[in-house]
């Protein structure tokens, strides 16, 4: 997603107190981090903040991570956790926020950062060949992922792209992922704890069907 330069942002960023400037020396301390010691969940590209703001909010019983490599989406989620906190006189004190490319996860997170659900909600489907894997749900991301993924740890899945959703199945289980979930339309799918954000909306506006799955992490198949 494009996005204007929006100068404030990082500066507004380095000023709050939910925001980790160096995530590399954080790296196997995340849970640290916290001040109460509960479930792990990481979100992987959270844009402008519409899904982390409610999730943080309405779970004070969850710690959260977002990870976006913009400031400038940063900036922008760091404002909508704090107006939904300031809405209901309380401190996201559940909630982080840090800068860092997704593709170079394992520099900011290891085994001893074990998390218990990871989310990636609308991925850039890099539908061309040669930029396949750079996907979130690339093989080369999962294998990542799995390094601190607890042991029957998920990954909340959600696109509007068919083909990044059909290939993502397949990546899924080539690395050792069950899918234990799966909609091609959430929107009539009842499934009850859907959390909408900037990207669903535009896209449900538009009639495009939502795509979801949750895939829980188990053994890796035998060659």
């Amino acid at each position: 997603m494009r996005i204007r330069h929006k100068p404030w942002a990082k500066p507004e960023l380095e000023a709050s107190d939910f925001f980790i400037k160096n995530p590399n020396e954080i790296k196997g301390k995340w849970h640290e981090q916290f001040p109460s010691k509960q479930p792990f969940h990481i979100e992987l590209g959270c844009g402008k903040g519409g899904f982390i703001s409610q999730a943080a909010y309405m779970h004070p019983e969850v710690n959260y991570l977002a990870v976006d490599i913009k400031f400038e989406m940063l900036g922008l989620a760091r404002r909508k956790v704090s107006a939904v906190f300031d809405e209901h006189h309380a401190k996201p004190e559940n909630v982080l926020l840090t800068a860092h490319n997704i593709e170079r996860i394992d520099l900011i997170l290891d085994e001893k950062d074990t998390a218990d659900r990871i989310y990636i909600n609308f991925c850039n489907p890099w539908p061309r060949t040669k930029h396949k894997k750079r996907r979130l749900t690339h093989p080369r991301q999962l294998m990542k992922y799995r390094v601190f993924l607890a042991d029957d740890g998920e990954i909340h899945f959600k696109t509007d792209d068919d083909e990044l959703f059909e290939e993502s199945l397949e990546y899924f289980k080539e690395c050792g992922f069950e899918v234990t979930y799966i909609t091609y339309h959430l929107h009539q799918s009842g499934y009850e704890h859907n959390i909408m954000t900037e990207h669903e909306k535009m896209f449900s506006d538009e009639g495009i069907k939502i795509k979801f799955l949750i895939a829980k992490k188990s053994e890796l198949p035998t060659k």
